[in-house]
């Protein structure tokens, strides 16, 4: 930092010198699989990590069918792995935007009937994996469990090309507040339940990564484990109040427009 007062100026360090982090979540979910990201190629970071899903998470079924798109190079590494046949089981519109960034549930909700489209000849009567990049309040992907089970999937079986998200991205990522991610106050057991799956295997942060050849400890991690990089300095993110919460809640069920409040953040110095 350069200080310019009365006495002169001068370059001073205001915190300790620390070793650069990148966003692994870039290789999990946001850049496109055609990418080359940090010096290595998303697809196949990403299809490593369904081949490792399937050396963590087996499980006997008749088809592997990603959520797609971002889902699909796991899946194909899950398929090659496991020997089980890959069909794309969902169809997805691609004039539907991502849902998880989205402001209210009842929009979520909605943008998910839009976004995908199952396809029964592929599912009816079949146990059914589904892979997807990541769960992060889980909300969706019981829409589209129950999807799958509506045209006659036999069983569903869910599993995650990353491990559970338990904390809050506070360097520009727009992801849900903790209270908001299911991980972080739920157990995996507890998380198929909501789902309504028959089980759900999420791949372990050591073989993530693995998959991304972070052999330096060079990326963030911290939307796995809350350790951050940088010290936040007592942030506290302030929404509404819990009965405000509590109405906005009961309000996204039955109507799509919500009046969002703009997040407070306060800083102690």
């Amino acid at each position: 930092m350069v200080r310019i007062s009365r006495s002169g100026i001068e370059s001073i360090r205001f915190a300790p010198e620390k070793p650069h982090q990148q966003c692994i979540f870039e290789h999990v979910y946001f850049s496109r699989p055609d990418s080359i990201i940090f010096g290595r190629s998303v697809n196949e970071s990403r299809e490593a990590l369904g081949r490792l899903l399937a050396k963590e998470h087996p499980v006997d079924a008749d088809i592997v069918v990603p959520v797609p798109d971002s889902g699909v190079p796991a899946a194909i590494g899950y398929a090659l792995e496991s020997g089980i046949p890959f069909r794309m089981g969902l169809i997805r519109n691609h004039y539907i935007g991502r849902t998880f960034i989205e402001p209210s549930q009842a929009i979520r909700n909605f943008g998910v009937k839009l976004k995908l489209n199952p396809i029964r000849g592929l599912l009816e009567g079949k146990r059914v994996i589904l892979v997807d990049d990541s769960l992060v309040r889980g909300t969706t992907s019981r829409k589209i469990v129950r999807m799958v089970r509506e045209v006659g999937a036999k069983e569903v079986h869910v599993r995650i090309s990353c491990p559970p998200t338990i904390s809050p991205c506070y360097y520009g990522v727009d992801t849900p507040t903790r209270e908001e991610l299911i991980a972080s106050s739920n157990t995996p057991e507890e998380i198929c339940k909501f789902l309504g799956a028959d089980s759900l295997g999420y791949v372990s942060l050591a073989n993530l990564k693995r998959a991304v050849n972070d052999t330096k400890e060079n990326y963030c991690t911290s939307c796995y484990t809350g350790n951050y990089p940088t010290d936040l300095v007592q942030l506290e993110v302030r929404e509404t109040s819990t009965s405000e919460n509590k109405l906005r809640a009961a309000l996204s069920d039955s109507r799509v427009e919500e009046i969002e409040r703009p997040v407070t953040v306060e800083r102690e110095s």
